[in-house]
């Protein structure tokens, strides 16, 4: 199954757009296209390519031209030749990987210049001294999807229901850009909302100083030291007006493009005592749907920028003004089109593990069944190593995208998939960005920490529970209603929580649920709601739109005049 995007496809111009919006360069030099590849069972090197495959896409899915499996037992190769056009070395040549799933090995003339472990965190390699006149570059892959302890979100190997088709190898942009001598190797951005301020801090290996520039107002101090802009009567970032700052930082004779907008995230009581989402001082209701980031004809990497985009659109017009980016880390433009749409992102973290115990992950939502996750073979995590890489990833996924305006909250933990530590987890994440919110174990077993007393409700009517340790309520899964249309979909088995027959069963489903479940709770704290889901994704027929997104089986009118009646702001709250 094609999407639309999928014909405008040029294989000569694959995803062109700079994939870092946050730290832009003059210099860039785009490796999509056609690359050489092999499949190689066990750890063999191949004598030659097996063919072509067009990157960023998976060799599983139809838009790279492969359409096969790489299985854990197989070793996968990828083999391209370029030539530096002149003059673009102007002191380092930086070699850009967006993601890569799951283990990388990099050599380039013969050389192993690193091994990167975790398939959706990106990776950069300075690759100056092995550069010649012509360069031979070639990836080695290993994917073990879920034999191993390993982040692999929701591929299985024998996909079904909520499990999806593993993918392997590069899915997300490969380029490069050269910087001088020293450079800037980063920015943290933190607005600071009630001091009518932004602190920057410009990271570097070189100790020099930096000037900063937001229109006419400017801060200059030095590298890897917070320096502050003053912002008085600033413009605020939300949902409704996503107003963004462009700004610019000089270090020496290198020269970044950023920017930035100024929102405040925090739990708060409102004028009747309830705990409740408060974005720039106000009460916000988060009203959203759950985002897989799932495409049939790329899996995880959509056909174009303008198909990423359509999404994230095509929500916002239907009045949801939040996606919870649900067990997968998106390329950098897709935040940057969140950020300048105006759309809230609860941002999940890749889950792991080893194989889960249905007891543990599906249970509670029958039982209600809480566990303590210090137990950690019940939670499929009795390998340390694998614990600790989980919180190598997870401090990556966060330095990563801090800087994205729209992420309100991080969701470390999903309905008991892998999970371990939660508390501790939610403390260390809290150390990392206290500015924004934590929803610590999403759906079932709440070890009591975080920001967000966090439900997942689908086989029975939702009743609002208050929480008794002081965080703000959320629903933040329920619906899944299932309605399958023959030709927009795959021909699996249909999965969902609730199987409707038609457009009409479904939208008087999705009425009552809304109407006599989730606007009642309201007034009576309910804060947040994700729906289930954006999309159909292979046989899970639970979305608003079909897999190819060529169908709203929704009715568009209603769904807007529904979400309408959502927010929550009670008269005269003040500003501080």
């Amino acid at each position: 199954m094609m999407t639309k995007w999928a014909g405008q496809l040029d294989k000569d111009s694959v995803l062109m757009e700079y994939p870092r919006p946050q730290l832009r360069r003059n210099s860039y030099i785009n490796l999509n296209g056609l690359w050489n590849y092999a499949m190689v069972r066990g750890k063999g090197i191949p004598d030659k390519p097996d063919g072509e495959i067009l990157v960023p896409f998976s060799p599983e899915c139809a838009l790279s031209g492969v359409m096969r499996r790489v299985t854990p037992e197989d070793t996968l190769w990828y083999m391209r030749s370029f030539i530096l056009p002149e003059g673009f070395n102007i002191g380092r040549v930086l070699l850009h990987f967006g993601a890569v799933d799951q283990i990388a090995t990099v050599y380039l003339n013969g050389i192993e210049l690193c091994t990167h472990t975790g398939g959706y965190t990106p990776f950069c390699i300075d690759i100056t001294r092995e550069l010649r006149e012509e360069n031979q570059l070639i990836v080695k892959v290993k994917d073990l999807t879920d034999t191993s302890h390993h982040t692999r979100g929701k591929q299985k190997t024998r996909k079904g229901g909520i499990w999806y088709t593993p993918q392997s190898g590069i899915w997300q942009t490969v380029w490069m850009e050269s910087v001088p001598e020293e450079y800037i190797s980063g920015l943290r951005i933190t607005p600071l909302y009630d001091e009518e301020a932004v602190e920057i801090t410009v990271f570097s290996q070189a100790d020099r100083p930096c000037t900063a520039r937001v229109g006419m107002v400017v801060a200059q101090g030095n590298t890897n030291i917070p320096m502050r802009m003053s912002l008085q009567g600033f413009t605020p970032w939300t949902p409704e007006e996503p107003y963004l700052y462009d700004f610019s930082v000089l270090m020496g004779e290198d020269r970044v493009e950023s920017y930035f907008g100024m929102r405040k995230f925090e739990i708060k009581e409102d004028e009747a005592g309830i705990k409740r989402l408060f974005l720039n001082n106000k009460p916000y209701f988060h009203n959203g749907v759950l985002d897989q980031g799932y495409w049939p004809d790329g899996l995880y990497t959509p056909a174009s920028d303008e198909a990423m985009t359509a999404d994230i659109s095509a929500m916002k017009e239907l009045g949801f003004n939040m996606l919870r980016k649900h067990i997968k880390i998106e390329p950098l433009r897709w935040y940057y089109h969140c950020d300048r749409l105006g759309m809230l992102v609860w941002q999940d973290m890749v889950n792991g593990g080893g194989k889960y115990d249905s007891l543990t992950v599906v249970a509670p939502l029958f039982t209600g069944a809480k566990i303590k996750d210090d137990r950690y073979s019940r939670f499929s995590r009795a390998d340390e190593d694998g614990r600790e890489q989980f919180k190598k990833e997870l401090d990556e996924m966060i330095t990563h995208l801090y800087n994205c305006v729209s992420i309100a909250v991080w969701v470390p933990f999903n309905e008991g998939w892998g999970q371990f530590d939660a508390a501790e987890i939610a403390e260390r994440v809290k150390a990392m960005d206290p500015t924004r919110l934590i929803d610590h174990a999403s759906g079932w077993h709440d070890q009591g920490a975080g920001d967000i007393y966090s439900r997942h409700v689908y086989f029975r009517p939702y009743r609002f529970k208050a929480d008794d340790k002081g965080r703000a309520a959320a629903l933040t899964e329920c619906g899944g209603y299932s309605l399958r249309l023959e030709g927009n979909g795959e021909a699996a088995k249909e999965f969902g929580y609730k199987k409707l027959k038609s457009r009409e069963e479904l939208m008087a489903a999705y009425r009552k649920l809304y109407e006599q479940e989730i606007i009642p709770a309201i007034p009576k704290g309910l804060s947040a709601v994700v729906y289930t889901q954006l999309s159909d994704v292979e046989g899970e027929t639970n979305g608003i739109f079909t897999y190819d997104r060529d169908i709203l089986k929704v009715d568009a009118d209603a769904v807007r005049e529904i979400n309408s009646r959502l927010n929550y702001a009670p008269q005269g709250e003040s500003e501080s």
